[in-house]
């Protein structure tokens, strides 16, 4: 295994950006990762002006996506990056993430993967050729507990599934506010940077990715309500889908961001014939189990009885709170390790695959168009198509 820092190069997380910041500190948690160029903004002064706030050579700093990948492959085998975090707006997913995979750099990708479905399955065919590692950022599958929640249900433990609740809740777009200056609110409303949905692509995606990934199940049918509650507003800011999983299982998914004094209190809840699990964020070092006959159970990050993916998810003992940024940085490390172990010509192991990936964007790409498709439809229950 190679002992060396993967070098990354970043596209977008410049001047005004929150994500951007994120993925840094994300990225270098583990000392694996280290920054080595970014095309941070499509206006070259502005990447220049982020390539000097991060202390980058002025010959690493690219005006361009294009520029940047162009002249890194140029660069020899020893000084060129390893990989690229995409942190732009939905509508510049898709172009820059096709020419790095073809371009023979593996892949971090914010979420939701692409600005509609068939920019995702072109993906998905061009990641499938390129054999490259991509890691699309659901943050909340970082989390120890929410590995361990899985783990359990997998392990059949509970019985079959029955029952999946899942929530996300915002009170931050209560107000019109990308009326003002507000640069996050103004292109997550705006449906030529987000696409066709608004609250159920920006936080509805990671509630449904959530369900599916603790519980195992795959989503077969849905039925929606979706609503734009704040006047004026081009795109959903509120809703409500139910569920069906192909075990026969049914689901309530919740995504709000005008439940006002809501912060980011992400919830999820697995019903099994003999018990159940919940996980939720404001709450992240615990995981409730429960018994149709005994007591509560509380499971915590850090501990010595918890499975190995909880285990190696986890970097500090127990009591420690370990939370969003540690979460983020999971999945960078888990990405950094199996891109290290292709490179030294090894199998990675189980837990550091453990991340999302393509077919998760597909299916998150697949759930945002339905849901849409059911909340303008007066026939509420629509096949799951992908």
């Amino acid at each position: 295994m190679k002992l060396r820092k993967l070098r990354m190069g970043m596209v977008g997380g410049g001047p005004g950006a929150f994500i951007g910041a994120v993925h840094r500190i994300a990225a270098s948690i583990d000392g694996e990762i280290e920054l080595v160029c970014g095309a941070f903004s499509s206006d070259p002064e502005k990447s220049k002006k982020a390539g000097e706030m991060l202390h980058l050579p002025d010959n690493r700093v690219y005006g361009s996506y294009k520029e940047m990948i162009r002249r890194e492959t140029e660069l020899p085998p020893g000084e060129r990056m390893d990989f690229i975090s995409i942190v732009t707006p939905n509508h510049v997913h898709f172009e820059p993430t096709k020419l790095a995979l073809e371009s023979g750099f593996h892949v971090v990708l914010d979420k939701p993967m692409t600005f509609d479905l068939a920019e995702a399955k072109k993906l998905q065919e061009i990641a499938k050729k390129s054999q490259l590692f991509f890691c699309l950022t659901h943050t909340y599958t970082g989390y120890p507990m929410v590995k361990e929640a899985r783990q359990q249900v997998l392990s059949g433990k509970f019985g079959k599934i029955r029952k999946i609740y899942v929530e996300y809740p915002q009170g931050w777009l209560s107000t019109f506010l990308e009326g003002s200056d507000q640069k996050q609110a103004a292109w997550r409303t705006d449906p030529s940077k987000s696409g066709i949905a608004g609250c159920i692509g920006d936080i509805g995606t990671h509630a449904f990715n959530l369900a599916e990934y603790v519980s195992g199940l795959k989503t077969v049918k849905i039925c929606a309500d979706i609503n734009i509650v704040v006047e004026g507003r081009k795109l959903d800011d509120d809703g409500a889908v139910l569920l069906k999983y192909d075990n026969g299982a049914s689901g309530v998914l919740f995504a709000s961001q005008i439940a006002a004094g809501e912060e980011n209190n992400v919830k999820v809840r697995v019903y099994g014939e003999k018990g159940s699990i919940e996980w939720k964020q404001e709450d992240a070092n615990s995981l409730l189990v429960k018994w149709l006959d005994k007591p509560k159970e509380v499971w915590r990050t850090g501990t010595g009885y918890v499975s190995s993916y909880a285990a190696h998810n986890s970097r500090t003992p127990a009591g420690h709170p370990e939370g969003y940024l540690e979460a983020f940085a999971n999945l960078y490390r888990n990405f950094a390790l199996c891109v290290k172990a292709q490179m030294a010509g090894e199998k990675p192991k189980e837990e550091w695959l453990d991340f999302p990936g393509i077919e998760e964007g597909v299916r998150g790409m697949a759930f945002i168009e339905n849901v849409i498709k059911s909340g303008k439809s007066e026939q509420k229950w629509v096949d799951f198509a992908v």
